[in-house]
């Protein structure tokens, strides 16, 4: 096999890996988790074979490597002060995975075709994700699929939570809509990305999962930040009206919405749904082939606004923090009250973890410990293994210095977005984009525990890595050479006059 080859089919198990994954429960438990690590790790086995340079050469590429290694390495040392060590273990093997898929993705995106290929394969994995949820409610005659009772209705499957099924989606949407408004992408591309959004949308309506749509809303913010022009600004309005339009019928349709119903009227409105949703993914992919604007290049935003952008988000989220309560009469389930409404147990989660971290706030509680905290502390009778937080919860149980470890991992992956979107904006505005989707909704609920979710940014993250490896190699200079000797520099001659 030829390196190229090998590049290849390294590159092929990369991307569709999270897609495969997503059909085991998302990674969840043990087995699948176990068997995606040691592929993992044979993909850096082939990466060392294969490419010139496994290891990326900026530092910011070291350090964001060095973060996750050492988030890695104190998290199996915490099963020694852990409560528990058995789900401590499953900590470290999960970081396992996303360290090895870091390592693997930084040498195996250089390449022009792979970097390429990321954004389609990412959108089209997550399509097929939701498109197999939305599958049991537009054709229950046909799929069959399990629902918890737990989700009450919510678009679950095949992850099994359908907060994760919204952060999924709404990573899907935003590379969608970058890709919808690339002019760089051929007009196939960006009328299939524009058609792929609809139901990309409803997955993330039909999940009613909030923090979902507080992270599609600061993705698609991040993404008119990084490309901010005519077309683009178009495609996003291309996607969100046709997403929009269709999450109008599947809130009418019961069946659709929460499973309600009998088969026979379900199966008439999943086929309803089913006519209207590739009516509108068919009027959107038109719309995307006729869209205009300026065919190269991004209106440079000024870094006051910027500033202005991205204090309003903040602020906004600070207010809706500020007023999450815990829950006494708050809608559940399947129905759109629960988007109207702030209401949380995530408040109690936090203020709980909070008291961890003021007890041990260097180490922790130790890994995986937040679960027996939980029980012990609760004021309300509901049972919880994370605290609805990465941020928050590694503070709890990893303490500053797994804060730090994570801040690395974290700081350096910025980096190195910033120095390959230097590079190359219109190929990493939907990249970057897509990974703040993901950091907004991490802050929020346990994504860090749902590989199949949380490999996207990791990939994301590698070729952002890779990316700016590949900046630094176009702009590096050669060493100086000694100035030659004044006697025998050239005699100066007269100017040519078609140079003047």
């Amino acid at each position: 096999m030829t390196r190229a080859t090998g590049r290849t089919v390294g590159v092929a198990a990369l991307l569709a890996g999270p897609t495969v994954l997503a059909f085991f429960s998302g990674g969840y438990f043990d087995q699948p988790r176990l068997w995606a690590a040691i592929a993992a790790f044979g993909l850096v086995l082939l990466a060392v074979l294969v490419s010139e340079k496994p290891l990326p050469s900026s530092r910011s590429g070291q350090l964001a490597i060095a973060g996750l290694a050492a988030l890695t390495g104190w998290t199996a040392l915490s099963i020694g002060w852990a409560p528990l060590a058995g789900p401590a273990f499953h900590d470290m093997q999960r970081l396992l995975l996303y360290l090895a898929v870091l390592v693997a993705a930084a040498a195996l995106l250089r390449e022009w075709a792979a970097a390429e290929a990321v954004e389609p394969a990412l959108a089209a994995g997550a399509l097929i994700v939701i498109g197999y949820g939305l599958a049991g409610r537009l054709l229950p005659g046909v799929v069959h699929l399990h629902q918890s009772l737990s989700a009450a209705g919510r678009l679950e499957q095949p992850l099994t939570y359908w907060n994760a099924t919204g952060a999924l989606a709404a990573m899907g949407f935003v590379l969608c809509a970058r890709l919808t408004g690339d002019p760089e992408r051929r007009t196939v591309v960006r009328a299939g990305a524009a058609a792929a959004s609809v139901p990309l949308g409803v997955g993330v309506y039909l999940s009613f999962s909030r923090g979902a749509l507080a992270a599609v809303a600061a993705g698609l913010l991040v993404l008119l930040l990084l490309a901010f022009d005519r077309r683009q600004l178009r495609a996003i309005a291309v996607c969100l009206a046709g997403a929009v339009v269709a999450c109008v019928p599947a809130g009418l349709f019961g069946g659709v919405r929460a499973l309600h119903g009998s088969l026979g009227s379900r199966e008439g409105q999943g086929a309803i749904m089913l006519v209207l949703l590739l009516a509108i993914a068919a009027a959107c992919a038109y719309l995307a082939t006729r869209s205009a604007g300026d065919p190269r290049g991004f209106k440079r935003v000024r870094r006051s606004h910027v500033v202005i952008a991205l204090g309003a988000l903040l602020l906004l989220t600070v207010l809706l923090v500020a007023r999450v309560h815990e829950k006494t009469t708050a809608a559940r389930g399947a129905t759109t009250a629960r988007l109207g409404s702030v209401e949380s147990n995530r408040y109690a989660y936090w203020k709980v973890a909070g008291h961890m971290f003021t007890a041990h706030p260097l180490r922790g509680e130790g890994s995986a410990s937040f679960g027996v905290e939980w029980l012990k502390h609760r004021k309300i009778p509901e049972a919880a293994q994370d605290a609805h937080s990465l941020y928050i919860e590694t503070a709890a149980e990893l303490g500053l210095v797994g804060l730090a470890a994570l801040a690395l991992f974290l700081g350096g992956a910025a980096v190195s977005a910033r120095r390959a979107f230097v590079r190359d904006p219109a190929l990493t505005a939907g990249w970057i984009a897509a990974s703040s989707v993901w950091l907004v909704h991490a802050g929020l609920d346990w994504d860090w525990e749902m590989p199949a979710v949380t490999l996207l940014p990791i990939l994301l993250a590698g070729g952002l890595i890779a990316q700016g490896d590949r900046r630094d190699a176009a702009v590096s200079l050669p060493a100086a050479e000694p100035a030659p000797a004044p006697e025998r520099q050239p005699l100066p001659t007269a100017p040519d006059p078609d140079l003047a």
